[in-house]
């Protein structure tokens, strides 16, 4: 559902920009404002979750975990042991 909304640029320079980077881009300028709206919404929700971000890299850093190349690397070696031994104990048809 389409909603319509005004807005009053205050700033004749910012809204002459959005208008030649609309025809620019041949798209609407609201397409451009949305786009804008939705992106400073999701910097907003990076912003509210950094600091869990952060807390869970202290915990990470106190208690030693390990980096993510030398688990891929286990997981690897695990992966192709089993195949290895599903090879070696299948019956040949």
């Amino acid at each position: 559902m389409a909603r319509k909304m005004t807005v009053v640029f205050h700033d004749e320079e910012l809204y002459t920009s959005l208008k030649v980077e609309a025809a620019r881009k041949h798209v609407a300028a609201s397409e451009i404002v949305a786009d804008a709206l939705r992106q400073w919404l999701e910097d907003l929700e990076d912003e509210e979750l950094l600091p869990v971000i952060e807390a869970a890299e202290a915990e990470w850093e106190e208690k030693g975990g390990r980096p993510w190349s030398e688990v891929e690397k286990e997981m690897e070696e695990a992966v192709g042991s089993r195949e290895k031994k599903a090879k070696v104990t299948s019956v040949p048809a």
